[in-house]
């Protein structure tokens, strides 16, 4: 019996994508739908290259159950297929000239993850059958076929025996845009799908680090993790793109049964690391904090990714603009909106700040506001006039989440740095211009949405720029028409599902005391990874990095035991007071919108600080010891390090989907010996 009717074109997949998120998310901009449409051609000619590497497995969530031993105990057989254990695999062969048979699981869901490696020999058929339901005639549900020339996810009927009588291909349905899909579209086409893969247009020869070759291994073990809740299911081959599809019928909300797995043909086929998780049932975490901080919500509404403060009223106390609002301190308990406050709903609206950053543009003594994400704008200070504020925009269409405002060339006053186009730049804000005069760093095709820092890497006093495909050596000399010189490090990681590489603020710093200056950074925004980069020299006196991890993946073990994905926002400052830089990281809840299509959306949103500690016995010299500030709020797409009130110590400024928060620190906080504040979810 074959299960599986044809292979999708990728091609028409992606058209299918630009064609239904040019319909259904609005908020989007025009040229982010094309840059999203070139950008991911070009990633897909990389990904079908003969030397693209393999894809490296993970783990993207914590399973409540993980099937081990050598019994089948909790599992029934249906049709004909003989299964065995041994030693956490199962192996399934069907019977000569049947129609092959099922492994059934006794206890049913509805809203499930699944995880796996199968492998299937030749000539044989793997399959995953999802709520499978007992009806009159025999059983129905939703099936994952696992083959090399169609992994998709189909609607089948069973007979009482488990031979397929019907199938059906689903039609498409996934992506970041929605949790349920929406019935069929009678007036377009729409089967294709697809991810948010990279945003560059053109993929240079010289890129340390390229997109995995996740295709299906013949005679080998492949990874599956699907995920089926209300009317959607998404699968992930081998931490590929998504394969998305929509249950439609009398059964797409309501259908309810047990998993099964599928063999067919004439071989063998196995299954290990089997796992799987009720997705149905959340968890919040009882909220907890370090005895370090003390946790301040300022605002219970979502309103931006970023916050900033100054003394924008100039009345002596340091005040905090996130999103819409300035809110006055010391107590911020008053706040003004400088545009016109709407609140934005997170389970299917994204705010359009992603960063915001105080400073005088005007040069009037006065503190303006510069904010955006696809288009920076400034907001000029109306001083003492009770007003909104007047704007413009200084630069064009830019495509990071993350961007830096610093002083790049060393004469005092902080540039914009951030990626447009696929291309590192800079901008130098001119108080009598509304255009300010943009400086090209890298080349296009560099540059993505995630990752980006500055400091000084080969320690010639100037300040270098940093992504997640290398760094760019600064010249004694800028130019607006000359980049600057590249070196190739993989500072990032294609890794969960494989789609995306960089991760927010990349810091700069000697974290092991050798008067090299390293790299500290999370991997992967929307997925899982942070690690430090350790600077080393080789006999010419050329950089050189050495990658160690500090946290990975749920199959990994991690620093302090504590594991998160989504680590979208991160900074790094002198937290404790020990002379040694730490590094910040937080991660987004939903990351994208309300749904289970990035790696553990629903994980608690948690913020740590890792403390940098010098230690000459650990790898490289250096450790990083998680300690968590908040579990209940985490970061969007930055952090702010700022002595709020003057008392010597760092705090921190996060506004998220959950509100604007401070974390005050306390001055000269000592831990007490005995205290354990990390945790795992």
């Amino acid at each position: 019996m074959t299960i599986c009717l044809h292979r999708r074109k990728q091609t028409v997949l992606l058209q299918g994508l630009y064609a239904h998120a040019s319909k259904s998310v609005s908020h989007m901009k025009p040229f982010f739908l094309s840059l999203l449409f070139t950008s991911s051609l070009a990633l897909l000619h990389a990904q079908t290259r003969s030397d693209a590497p393999l894809a490296e497995f993970g783990q993207s969530f914590e399973p409540d159950y993980l099937f081990k031993g050598s019994t089948l105990k909790g599992w029934h057989v249906l049709g004909d297929a003989d299964w065995q254990a041994n030693n956490g695999e199962i192996i399934g062969k069907a019977k000569p000239n049947s129609n092959g048979g099922w492994l059934v699981l006794d206890r049913g869901y509805q809203d499930i993850g699944f995880h796996a490696l199968f492998k299937a020999a030749a000539n044989s058929e793997a399959a995953l059958l999802l709520r499978m339901e007992k009806t009159p005639g025999g059983y129905r549900g939703i099936l994952l076929s696992l083959e090399k020339d169609d992994t998709a996810p189909y609607w089948v009927l069973l007979d009482l025996n488990g031979k397929v009588i019907k199938q059906d291909k689903l039609r498409y349905a996934g992506g970041i845009n929605y949790r349920m899909a929406p019935p069929p579209d009678t007036t377009s086409r729409r089967t294709g799908g697809g991810n948010f893969a990279g945003q560059r247009s053109v993929t240079p020869a010289d890129l340390p680090v390229r997109i995995p070759n996740t295709s299906f291994r013949d005679h080998d073990w492949n990874q599956i993790e699907t995920f089926l809740e209300t009317n959607v299911i998404r699968s992930f081959l081998n931490d590929g793109n998504e394969i998305g599809g929509a249950v439609d019928g009398e059964a797409a909300l309501s259908g309810y049964g047990p998993v099964a797995l599928y063999a067919g043909g004439t071989g063998e086929v196995h299954f290990k690391d089997l796992m799987y998780k009720d997705v149905s049932i959340r968890y919040t975490p009882k909220e907890q904090s370090s005895p370090r901080f003390k946790v301040q919500c300022i605002s219970d509404f979502y309103y931006s990714w970023g916050a900033d403060a100054a003394d924008f009223n100039r009345d002596g106390n340091i005040d905090i603009v996130a999103g819409a609002y300035i809110y006055f301190g010391p107590d911020f308990t008053r706040f003004k909106e400088i545009y016109p406050a709407i609140a934005v709903g997170p389970s299917k609206e994204f705010t359009p700040i992603n960063h915001q950053f105080a400073y005088d543009v005007n040069a009037d003594g006065w503190p303006d506001v510069i904010t955006g994400w696809g288009g920076t704008k400034v907001y000029i200070n109306p001083k003492e006039e009770s007003r909104r504020w007047d704007s413009y925009e200084p630069v064009g269409r830019t495509q990071s989440e993350t961007t830096l405002f610093t002083d790049i060339d060393k004469d005092g006053k902080p540039e914009l740095v951030y990626a447009a186009q696929g291309q590192f730049r800079y901008a130098k804000p001119e108080a009598n211009r509304k255009t300010w005069t943009e400086y090209p760093v890298s080349e296009r095709g560099y540059a993505l949405a995630h990752g980006i820092g500055a400091g000084d890497i080969n320690g010639d006093g100037r300040t270098d720029i940093l992504g997640a495909t290398g760094w760019w050596e600064q010249p004694e000399a800028v130019s607006k028409d000359k980049t600057w010189k590249y070196h190739p490090m993989a500072f990032g990681r294609y890794k969960n599902r494989a789609s995306n590489i960089g991760g927010s603020v990349m810091a700069v710093y000697d974290a092991n005391g050798d008067g090299l200056n390293d790299v500290v950074s999370n991997l992967n925004a929307h997925g899982f990874g942070l690690a430090w980069f350790e600077q080393k020299k080789d006999g010419a006196g050329n950089v050189l990095f050495v990658r160690h991890m500090i946290s990975d993946d749920y199959a990994q073990k991690s620093a302090g035991g504590v594991t998160f994905s989504q680590g979208h926002a991160a900074t790094f400052a002198d937290i404790d007071g020990d002379g040694v830089m730490d590094y910040i990281v937080g991660k987004r809840v939903f990351t994208h919108l309300d749904n289970l299509f990035d790696p553990d959306a629903y994980g608690p949103p948690v913020l740590y600080w890792y403390r940098t500690v010098r230690n000459k016995r650990a790898p490289g010299g250096a450790e990083f010891v998680p300690e968590l500030i908040h579990n209940r709020s985490g970061a969007g797409s930055q952090i702010t390090a700022i002595d709020l009130n003057k008392d010597g110590a760092v705090d921190l400024l996060t506004s998220t989907n959950r509100g604007t928060f401070i974390f005050w620190n306390t001055p000269g906080y000592k831990k007490p010996p005995a205290a354990s504040i990390t945790q795992k979810k």
